[in-house]
């Protein structure tokens, strides 16, 4: 028997506790998802959204506080010089920096999962687009990275604050905890996400932009909710 045919039957065991045509509502999803069999880690709890977003140009990017947290320790950078070092530093930066920061994610240091940058920054962390933007790594002012309260920045995305932004095909992933936190949390996390998502339809959206949201952890399987059930 293969390693693949051994994932392959496990798989198959945790689909069975799915029932694909129904449309769940979260409390009942994540009741569900936590009776599934455990993998050897933590898995990461994700929702997925497809939306209807009349210019695919035009992505939808948020931010919103987990209120109990992600589950990741995040290693976050921040770009800043002068009084702002030590503010970024007691808030818990894991690496302060300016233009030698710079020069370092220019040399392929590509150690953190956040950016936050001074906005008298932003002309020497430009330099580094191609480098943070295809990770998701850019800093934005609509995302509250760019700011020149750095600190504040700093100690919400390690409280849980935490960026989504679809894609050109209207897709949308934002996580929501780990598989080993309590219902409770996990659905106040997800109904935070929710919210959020909702609250930042574009102009132009028709009022059920959200055209379906599948909540699952990082094996699967997916559980479909109930769009119109959520109150959103």
């Amino acid at each position: 028997m293969t390693l693949t045919t051994v994932r392959s039957k496990r798989y198959q065991v945790r689909v069975k506790a799915v029932n694909l045509e129904k449309r769940y509502g979260l409390e009942e999803a994540v009741r569900a998802m936590k009776q599934i069999e455990p993998k050897k880690f933590d898995e990461t709890v994700s929702l997925n959204f497809q939306l209807s977003i009349p210019n695919p140009e035009q992505l939808l990017r948020g931010t919103t506080s987990l209120p109990h947290g992600s589950g990741k320790k995040l290693r976050v950078i921040c770009f800043v010089k002068g009084e702002g070092v030590r503010d970024a530093q007691e808030a818990g930066a894991d690496e302060v920096g300016a233009e030698d920061l710079v020069q370092k994610v220019q040399g392929g240091w590509m150690d953190f999962d956040a950016v936050v940058a001074h906005p008298d920054m932003m002309r020497e962390v430009s330099k580094l687009g191609k480098v943070l933007g295809p990770k998701g790594l850019m800093p934005s002012p609509k995302t509250g990275s760019v700011t020149p309260q750095v600190g504040r920045a700093v100690k919400e995305l390690k409280a849980g604050r935490i960026e989504f932004k679809s894609d050109k095909t209207g897709g949308l992933h934002a996580i929501c905890g780990k598989l080993s936190f309590s219902e409770n949390h996990l659905i106040e996390n997800a109904k935070n996400v929710l919210r959020a998502v909702s609250d930042a339809k574009p102009a132009g959206a028709k009022a059920d932009y959200i055209k379906s949201i599948v909540i699952a952890p990082t094996q699967g399987p997916g559980f479909r909710l109930s769009v119109s059930g959520l109150g959103i």
